[in-house]
């Protein structure tokens, strides 16, 4: 891998996780209450589940970015 598509790859992830991180902010606005607060203080399973995807997602993007 040369340097330039190392470079191309970072950008991509970065912009990936940039764009996944503003649809996550308008997503957890319309939900009630806070999803972090609700997954690990009151340990709800839908909530961690939510959770779960999103940190299964963002690893989706990092790995498409870089392949």
């Amino acid at each position: 891998m040369t340097g330039q598509s190392l470079f191309i790859a970072m950008v991509f992830a970065v912009v990936g996780i940039g764009v996944f991180g503003c649809a996550l902010f308008v997503f957890a606005r319309f939900l009630p209450g806070h999803l972090w607060q609700r997954a690990v203080e009151e340990q709800s399973l839908p909530a961690a589940i939510v959770l779960a995807g999103v940190a299964l997602a963002l690893g989706w993007i990092v790995a498409a970015a870089v392949h």
